[in-house]
């Protein structure tokens, strides 16, 4: 039995008329009535009972009848899902982000693709570079929102954001009263540092502005997460430099301040595998390009 043979069926049992039938299939009388004649011997059952002024379902035909809805229904159902599947418009999409990018424009990519894309369910994991690096490598995330760029086998990164540095000081700080503050005054300062081994490259940025500015910073405190770092400076432990997006977390006691000096931005960037082909992945950083007009940063992988 063919797909066509309940397309030929279904429009006689609708039509009850071979030759109506056969003018709405495009076809001519003699193949159709051929064709359900070997339907019927197929099934070894009669659908119609026909006589020359009527054409009537048998019983059996009535409930084939209903079958041959269901499974055409079933067939353009499964078609659809594929088809949507194939787009990237169905499935599951696992991200790993810094929590620096929750203050910039990842709410926004997340907002539109949730918008453009509701039958995809997403699964949000916060983590570090270190981590998320790990975790693409190991399939348990597709794509990662990292800071700073990555040079990393099997993985492909875009830079979507690019921002400064600012200082965070407790609010009571003396150089809270400067406009700008030059790295210079920081040299004996404490500072709150991001750890090494989880964002080296953040890390590093940090420790070259000071040495360019004549010291090696003195470490008070490490903190993972930007918010804690935030509630280290509140709590008066130490200084720290963050992204310029920061400054859209609101902390009693902290204030932020612009450098004086030129110092080297920091970024954001899209991390994913190399060979991935998944269409869901490819949606997504689709999207992300349109959001962030991603084509005016600069390459990286």
């Amino acid at each position: 039995m063919e797909l066509r043979h309940l397309h030929y069926f279904i429009a006689v049992a609708e039509e009850l008329h071979f030759s109506r039938a056969a003018e709405r299939l495009g076809i001519s009388q003699p193949p159709l009535s051929q064709q359900i004649r070997s339907l019927e011997d197929e099934l070894g059952v009669k659908l119609f009972e026909r006589t020359k002024r009527h054409v009537q379902l048998t019983e059996a035909g009535k409930v084939f009848l209903e079958r041959s809805y269901l499974v055409l229904a079933q067939l353009e159902q499964a078609i659809e899902v594929t088809q949507r599947i194939g787009r990237g418009e169905v499935g599951r999409l696992a991200i790993g982000f810094v929590d620096s990018a929750t203050y910039t424009l990842l709410p926004d990519i997340l907002r539109v693709f949730r918008e453009q894309f509701p039958a995809i369910e997403l699964r949000l994991h916060e983590l570090t570079t270190a981590q998320q690096i790990h975790a693409l490598h190991q399939n348990q995330i597709d794509v990662g929102v990292v800071r700073s760029a990555i040079t990393e086998p099997g993985l492909s990164t875009k830079c979507v954001l690019q921002e400064s540095l600012v200082l965070a000081l407790p609010q009571t700080h003396l150089l809270s009263a400067q406009v700008k503050v030059s790295v210079s005054t920081l040299a004996d300062e404490s500072f709150i540092l991001f750890p090494a081994k989880l964002g080296p490259v953040f890390y590093e940025q940090i420790i070259q502005i000071c040495q360019q500015a004549g010291f090696r910073p003195k470490v008070a405190q490490e903190a993972v997460q930007m918010q804690t770092i935030i509630g280290l400076v509140a709590a008066g432990l130490g200084i720290a430099f963050v992204p310029a997006s920061l400054q859209n977390f609101h902390r009693s006691g902290v204030i932020y301040r612009p450098l004086q000096e030129q110092t080297p931005q920091t970024g954001l960037y899209l991390a994913w595998r190399q060979h991935d082909s998944s269409p869901v992945i490819r949606a997504f950083l689709g999207l992300a390009q349109k959001t962030t007009q991603w084509e005016s940063n600069r390459d990286d992988t």
